[in-house]
């Protein structure tokens, strides 16, 4: 019987976002003949329940820091404990809490860039600080992946010497299949079937701008009160949020739900995906969104703006004056069901030649084997 290769892939927390996605998805279609996944999380959340679900061993070591030197002698002492001999690192956090342990062991790193930790909005010395963060990790990992073409820009606009490979985010077509029967989420959330249902899955964190969009919801609403929008997720922002939706009598106009664990029917119940984010990766909610077969708006940023081709697969919108480029899309779209489905056609489309689950694993094991080899 071949010996598998045991392999810690690290992230930074339990919650469910696109990199905790991305590993979930990366764990379950890897060859379990070949590979043998072990998960570190630095925080608790519903991904463990998922891994553990899945027969996969997981392991949390608490820490909300980055380069949280306490940490890492237990992180070290748990690849000795179950002879580790790869480590795939999944973001910035990860990566800074788990280097160390694994170079004093001898054992490779694979970084995976889901989105630097630097920001053009960021103050200087933040930004400067955070660069000089990210050159310490991605000069010393064995090797480094980028999800997108423009994210792999990003990091060589602030650091000339990095190296990379791309491979994009790939989506479970089997989890994700418009054609596939789903719960009746509008039923659950009392939302009816005349309305347009606008949805918006995300964390509630600046950067992914949910404040703008109720605001734009609030401002298009009038226009054409056959919409709904639906919130879901968790975050800094959503107190402000709710409150927001309440100064502006929008109440029964708009759902907030938590971060939910059915997000393909979630997604089958909508009829707008939007995504208005300063800033991405490559965003794994808008590949889940487009799978489905949802017509898209989405803000014109790295990551996203390679998925998405304005008036094709998509509507981008520019992030200056952004709460007036939503509202107007918003008018748009939800008024235009002949424009949705042919977004919706060649979203799928879009995923199934370019983002699925399958040929991202294959692509990331062949990384795995060479790292090895070497």
């Amino acid at each position: 019987m071949t010996k598998k290769i045991k392999i810690l892939e690290c992230i930074r927390q339990g919650q469910i976002g696109g990199g905790e996605s991305h590993l979930l998805s990366l764990v379950e279609n890897l060859d379990k003949e070949k590979f043998e996944p072990i998960v570190l999380s630095f925080t608790d959340g519903p991904m463990i329940d998922r891994l553990q679900k899945m027969d996969v061993p997981v392991h949390i070591i608490p820490t909300l820091k980055p380069f949280d030197i306490r940490k890492w002698k237990q992180v070290k002492e748990l690849m000795i404990n179950h002879k580790v001999e790869l480590v795939h690192a999944h973001g910035t956090r990860a990566n800074s809490n788990v280097l160390w342990a694994a170079r004093s062991l001898g054992i490779p790193v694979i970084y995976t860039v889901h989105g630097w930790s630097f920001h053009p909005d960021q103050k200087p010395l933040v930004r400067n600080i955070r660069i000089l963060g990210e050159k310490y990790l991605t000069s010393r990992s064995s090797l480094n992946i980028s999800v997108s073409a423009s994210n792999q820009q990003s990091g060589k606009n602030y650091m000339p010497s990095f190296n990379s490979v791309v491979i994009n985010n790939g989506i479970d077509l089997n989890k994700f299949n418009p054609s596939a029967q789903h719960a009746d989420v509008r039923k659950q959330l009392n939302i009816g079937e005349e309305k347009i249902l606008v949805l918006f899955i995300a964390r509630f964190t600046s950067h992914k701008q949910p404040l703008a969009l109720i605001n734009a919801f609030a401002k298009a609403f009038p226009q054409n009160q056959q919409m709904h929008l639906l919130m879901v997720g968790d975050g800094d922002q959503k107190d402000e949020a709710e409150k927001m939706i309440t100064d502006l009598k929008m109440e029964e106009h708009i759902t907030l739900e938590s971060f939910r664990q059915d997000v393909s029917d979630v997604l089958a119940a909508a009829d707008l995906f939007v995504l208005p984010s300063l800033w991405e990766g490559l965003p794994i909610g808008l590949l889940e969104a487009l799978a489905m077969g949802k017509a898209v708006i989405a803000s014109n940023v790295d990551g996203t703006s390679e998925i998405i081709e304005h008036e094709k697969n998509g509507m981008l919108v520019e992030t200056n004056d952004l709460v007036s480029n939503l509202k107007d899309a918003l008018l748009s779209l939800s008024v235009d069901e002949g424009k949705r489905k042919i977004f919706s056609g060649n979203a799928v489309k879009t995923i199934t030649e370019k983002y699925n689950a399958a040929n991202m694993t294959r692509q990331i094991a062949s990384e795995y084997e060479k790292i090895l080899k070497k």
